[in-house]
């Protein structure tokens, strides 16, 4: 019996009933031989740790663009706190934690430089519209290992695909990530506001920070906590009626007084220009796209909108700024 076969045993001895099992995978697009050592789950975990597009996130932007200071979070280290989230949770209930780990660290590898502001720009530029959620699933499919795909499970990928708010994933492990996906912008997002002083802890209402906690160490504290009591034996994640509610509430205040603040995202047009110049330039240039992705454009008949959009949104933050530079800055005001 190979070391796999002894790990797919132990999860089917301890896991929770509820839970995603690696041998009951519905399995990888094309089928490939398993792994002696690793269960299907962590296997795509480190595919996706060792990608490309994975180390890319590391410059690109969460929330404020180009903060003043070290600690303001990424889009990677964004990733990581959904991770530790999920895996809390998923121990505490017993869940697939490989699983759900490879969900948390893949669900934003389609994002765009400059956070949902490029996103923005790139839906409204293309004709064929652009979404994150389903660019990360293009990056893992088709984008990755020069176009051939991680050919990933069946269930990270669905995991990956679902993890906005208005979709629900097949698996619990799915609706894991969804959730602490949720809890860790709120959280983070709202700690960088409090250190670059858009917001103070005082601003936030009253009766949220009554039932949520003073501060937001204590406010992850109890949504977490609040997540694995009402999931506990169940077969779904979920939160009690009070702290769904409250989460809805602080979510509201966040955009309120941090997404849409001016001081905060006041930048975010110039962020968007540059983009959607990036975009128009490769559409008319595509001659200039890297060989990849022409060659799906010439062997898979891929629509030149799409691959120019693979190609922007795959920019991290100062590789988007340098091309800009280089495309429309004379020679001259470069040094």
């Amino acid at each position: 019996m190979t070391i796999r076969e002894q790990l797919e045993l132990r999860e089917k001895e301890y896991l929770s009933p509820h839970a995603s099992l690696s041998m009951n995978s519905r399995g990888r697009e094309t089928e490939e031989e398993q792994c002696d050592i690793r269960p299907v789950y962590q296997r795509d975990r480190d595919r996706i740790l060792h990608s490309k597009s994975f180390r890319r996130l590391k410059d690109k932007t969460q929330v404020f663009l180009t903060p003043e200071g070290d600690h303001y979070r990424t889009r990677l280290t964004h990733t990581l706190e959904v991770s530790q989230n999920a895996r809390t949770i998923a121990k505490a209930l017993r869940m697939n934690e490989d699983l759900v780990e490879a969900i948390a660290l893949g669900h934003d590898l389609g994002h765009t430089p400059f956070g949902h502001a490029g996103e923005r720009a790139l839906d409204q530029a293309c004709p064929l519209g652009f979404a994150h959620n389903e660019q990360s699933v293009r990056v893992v499919e088709v984008l990755e290992k020069e176009s051939k795909g991680l050919n990933l499970t069946y269930e990270v990928r669905d995991g990956i695909r679902n993890h906005k708010t208005a979709t629900k994933p097949v698996t619990l492990e799915g609706r894991i990530v969804r959730l602490s996906d949720k809890i860790a912008y709120i959280h983070h997002d709202m700690d960088d506001a409090i250190r670059g002083r858009i917001l103070a802890e005082e601003d936030i209402p009253k009766e949220l920070r009554n039932t949520l906690g003073k501060t937001t160490t204590e406010r992850l504290d109890r949504f977490i906590h609040d997540i694995i009591t009402n999931s506990a034996d169940k077969n779904d994640i979920c939160m009690s009626a009070e702290i769904g509610q409250a989460l809805t509430d602080l979510r509201r205040f966040m955009f309120e007084n941090v997404y849409q603040n001016p001081r905060a995202k006041g930048e975010e047009g110039k962020a968007e220009r540059l983009v959607e110049n990036l975009y128009e330039y490769y559409l008319k240039n595509t001659e200039l796209l890297p060989p990849e992705l022409k060659k799906l454009m010439a062997e898979r008949g891929e629509p030149a909108e799409r691959i120019v959009c693979d190609y922007v949104s795959a920019m991290s933050d100062r590789f988007a700024i340098a091309k800009f530079g280089e495309i429309y800055l004379p020679d001259s005001w470069k040094d």
